[in-house]
């Protein structure tokens, strides 16, 4: 196994996630006690690199946000709904890289814009490569893990309500982890 920069060093290559081998989870606070977690299962996704130089990555994402699931269908068609993502109106999630830089070694900071709900907002990963193998049918595949944190409601995901013990049923904090498994298109 090689490393996922080593890989890059071979020329310019795109790369296709496989969304079969990806996960976009999110945990977020439940009155005030607990985490809620979820994922979202549409995932479709390219990372472009010219000459193998990590800092020219071009990452573009688009996440279904109907596929929301988080185990309870009920809380699901509310995630689903105008107070929350609104799926009838803003039918994905995208993010578009706009820097990459090297953060140490095997590690990137991959900074670039999500747009949830039609409202874009800087964001920054933190990334971990994870290598690179030949699986079995001689596809070149790379791995890579990544995590952020956002504030729910500066996308406009606003939606809450008061607790009488005080605080509020969901949390505006959204803790996002996302696991690649990236698959090198033919030249």
């Amino acid at each position: 196994m090689t490393t996922a920069s080593q890989t890059l060093e071979k020329g310019t290559a795109l790369w296709r996630i496989d969304a079969t081998h990806a996960h976009v989870e999110f945990g977020v606070r439940h009155l005030m006690i607990s985490t809620v977690k979820g994922r979202f299962a549409d995932i479709d996704g390219t990372v472009s690199v010219e000459d193998g130089d990590a800092a020219t990555a071009q990452i573009d994402v688009r996440i279904g946000a109907a596929s929301i699931d988080t185990r309870v269908e009920q809380r699901d068609q509310h995630l689903r709904s105008p107070d929350f993502f609104d799926v009838e109106r803003y039918p994905a999630l995208t993010f578009t890289s706009k820097r990459v830089e090297r953060s140490g070694p095997g590690e990137l900071r991959v900074a670039g814009d999500l747009t949830i709900r039609d409202v874009t907002r800087e964001v920054v990963l933190e990334v971990e490569e994870r290598g690179t193998v030949r699986d079995p049918w001689g596809n070149e595949r790379a791995g890579f893990s990544a995590t952020t944190r956002i504030d729910r409601t500066d996308f406009g995901l606003t939606w809450n309500q008061a607790l009488e013990t005080g605080g509020f049923v969901v949390g505006n904090e959204v803790k996002i982890t996302i696991e690649a498994e990236l698959v090198r298109q033919a030249d």
